[in-house]
C-alpha cells in the first residue's frame, strides 16, 4: 500500500476538536507522553529537533526531566503501510503502533546502530511528515485487552525484537557531552533485556474518543 504523507495532517486537526475520552483508555490519535517508571517518574521521552553528530545522524529522542514540556508529546497511530486507524479507536495490546513527535512529525524509529552512551541500539526521529519505514513500528506489550491511561507498558520494536529503555546511568553530562543541547537528559535506547529499564506509563496527555 502507498503511504500518504499527509494522512498524519487529519489526526492533529482532530485533536482540537475530539471528545476528550473518558474511559481511560488511548485511543488512536491521542497525544501521549510517555514516562519511564524506572528513572522515577518524572523523566519522559522527548525530541528537540536536533540531529545525532554521530551514529545515523538522525533526529536525537532522549529522556528529559520536564513534565510540561510539548516536546514529549506523540501522536498514536496506525503502523507503517497500513490504513489509517480511526481516531479515537481504542489501541489494543499486542497492536503494532507508530509514535510520532507532535512538533517535528518525525517517527519513534530503532535500527542497528549503536547508541552514544550505553554501545546498546540508537533510538532516533525518522520521516518526513509523519512517514517513514517499517523500523517506525513497535509493538505494544501490556496487560488485558486495551491500552489503559496511567498502565505500565513496554514498546517491542517490530523489526529488531528490541525494547524501548532507558537508565539514569545513561545521562548526557559535561563529561561526555559538554555544553550540548540535550546535557542532563537519559539517553532513549533498545535493549533486548526485559527489566524495569523498559516500563513506561501514559498518565499525561490529550485522550480522544469516538
Amino acid at each position: 500500500m502507498k503511504s500518504n504523507p499527509f494522512r498524519v495532517v487529519p489526526l492533529l486537526a482532530l485533536i482540537a476538536v475530539a471528545e476528550a475520552d473518558k474511559s481511560g483508555l488511548v485511543g488512536c490519535g491521542s497525544a501521549i507522553k510517555l514516562t519511564h517508571v524506572d528513572s522515577g517518574g518524572s523523566y519522559q521521552l522527548t525530541s528537540n529537533g536536533h540531529n545525532w553528530g554521530g551514529g545515523s545522524g538522525q533526529q536525537v529522542v532522549t529522556l528529559m526531566d520536564d513534565r510540561t514540556a510539548q516536546s514529549a508529546l506523540w501522536l498514536v497511530r496506525e503502523a507503517h503501510d497500513t490504513p489509517q486507524c480511526i481516531a479515537g479507536t481504542p489501541i489494543e495490546c499486542g497492536s503494532t503502533i507508530r509514535l510520532t513527535h507532535l512538533l517535528t512529525l518525525k517517527n519513534l524509529h530503532t535500527h542497528f546502530v549503536r547508541s552514544a552512551l550505553s554501545g546498546q541500539q540508537e533510538v532516533s526521529g525518522y520521516g518526513n511528515k509523519g512517514e517513514g519505514d517499517d523500523s517506525d513500528n513497535w509493538i505494544l506489550v501490556c496487560s488485558g485487552k486495551y491500552w489503559e491511561q496511567g498502565q505500565k507498558i513496554r514498546l517491542k520494536h517490530e523489526a529488531t525484537g528490541k525494547y524501548l529503555s532507558s537508565a539514569k546511568q545513561n545521562e548526557f553530562n559535561n563529561q561526555n557531552c559538554r555544553n550540548c543541547p540535550i546535557l542532563n537528559h537519559l539517553e532513549a535506547a533498545a535493549t533486548a533485556r526485559v527489566d524495569g529499564t523498559s516500563y513506561f506509563t501514559t498518565d499525561v496527555g490529550i485522550y480522544l474518543s469516538h
